[in-house]
């Protein structure tokens, strides 16, 4: 039965990442050489999936929990997400298009959340069976960036099409999941809950809070990132770029694998903190990077294969630190909330800086094809993530060893 399980939950995954994978990497590259938006509407626009994070939780709390299973919202939601997915590419004006990204967010958004919990809750044993699981989600984003390139639409409205084609069908594929009842039908209705304010008492514990809030202000960095690497690919003048970028989920996949491993032997701190130290290095290496001639591709390549580190030793060691942290009371609200956390709040204003950064520092005549100041851009989330490095080093601690019983 878990063998099963695990096939399933390794598609859902799959397919639930390569949607992210097909549009989200490629979209600043669209947005810009395509629509001409701005840089500050390009990080507005990387925004909208803050937004529909912080919508999430409200969304989940209110309606998943009560009425609906959740297997059967993932169905609806992915066909939905779908739908509005087709209609991205008829919509070329700013003030169209961005609203319309925003409900296409508030439906994608809340699968994470749900697909993470469900699986949480049907695996045997968590702390080893989730992060194989999550491997096929590293695989369905390169699927999805790979599958981009190769049918050259990396700076085309098609890729939104793929990624509503695949969500429809992800919608469908969510039936089959295992069912999982709402856990709160014919309960009186708690704002405190619908919110996740539940979770809030776990930031009563010093050491959560200071996760909490490191994991708040390394995302400010991080949507540099996201928001700003296809556009220097693309000034760099590299072909298939979401391919080659889809080399960071190869790097995801290996160390997915590697994550049980570090975790039993170095315990949260350490392996949190290798994750926050690989954000600052990469940063390191792409202000690096610019204007570096020879050693330019290898700065570039050693950034993006640092992404295993990067996400999977601060995110999914992050989410399994919440797991254990949480009692099964209140264990889907601090899911929740964390997802709050790193897709809402921390996204919002670290793509809102990314954009104005990015605007901040164009160039009046382009240097060597380059239309920004690289060097100057990527070194502020460099130091942002030392500064976050050095805060979580002092404060954070580990929680107490629990045994594979217990922490059941």
């Amino acid at each position: 039965m878990q063998t099963t399980l695990r096939i399933k939950l390794s598609t859902f995954m799959f397919l639930q990442y390569f949607i992210w994978g097909s549009w989200y990497v490629s979209m600043g590259t669209y947005l810009a050489n395509t629509l001409k938006f701005e840089g500050a509407q390009i990080g507005l626009a990387y925004g909208a999936f803050a937004w529909g994070a912080m919508i999430s939780p409200f969304f989940v709390g209110l309606i998943a929990d009560r009425f609906f299973a959740s297997e059967k919202l993932l169905a609806v939601l992915g066909i939905a997400g779908g739908g509005v997915l087709c209609l991205l590419p008829s919509l070329r004006e700013f003030g169209s298009f961005f609203p319309v990204l925003i409900l296409y967010c508030a439906l994608y958004v809340p699968t994470l959340a749900l697909g993470n919990s469900l699986s949480l809750h049907h695996l045997a044993d968590a702390r080893t069976d989730f992060p194989r699981v999550k491997t096929l989600a590293a695989v369905g984003w390169i699927a999805g960036g790979v599958t981009l390139s190769l049918l050259k639409g990396e700076q085309s409205a098609f890729q939104f099409y793929l990624a509503g084609g695949i969500s429809i069908l992800f919608g469908l594929f969510s039936l089959t999941l295992p069912h999982t009842p709402p856990k709160k039908t014919g309960a009186n209705l708690k704002w405190s809950e619908v919110l996740g304010l539940d979770a809030l008492a776990l930031l009563r514990k010093p050491s959560f809070a200071i996760f909490i809030a490191c994991m708040f202000l390394i995302c400010i960095p991080l949507y540099f990132y996201f928001v700003m690497m296809g556009i220097y690919l693309t000034e760099l003048k590299w072909e298939s770029m979401a391919a080659k970028m889809s080399l960071a989920q190869v790097s995801d996949v290996i160390f997915l694998f590697l994550l049980p491993v570090f975790l039993k032997r170095l315990g949260y701190k350490l392996t949190l903190f290798l994750g926050i130290l690989a954000w600052a290095a990469r940063y390191f290496a792409l202000a690096g990077s610019a204007g570096s001639g020879g050693m330019t591709v290898l700065l570039i390549y050693t950034a993006i294969l640092l992404h295993g580190v990067c996400y999977d030793f601060l995110f999914v060691a992050g989410q399994l630190y919440v797991d254990e942290e949480a009692n099964e009371r209140m264990r889907g609200a601090a899911q929740g909330f964390i997802a709050f956390i790193l897709w809402g709040v921390g996204a919002f204003v670290g793509s809102l800086l990314a954009g104005k950064v990015l605007a901040a520092h164009k160039l009046a005549e382009p240097i060597g094809g380059l239309a920004h100041d690289w060097a100057g851009i990527w070194r502020l989330p460099a130091l942002g993530a030392v500064a976050v490095l050095v805060v979580f080093l002092l404060f954070f601690r580990d929680p107490p060893r629990k045994t594979d019983a217990a922490s059941r």
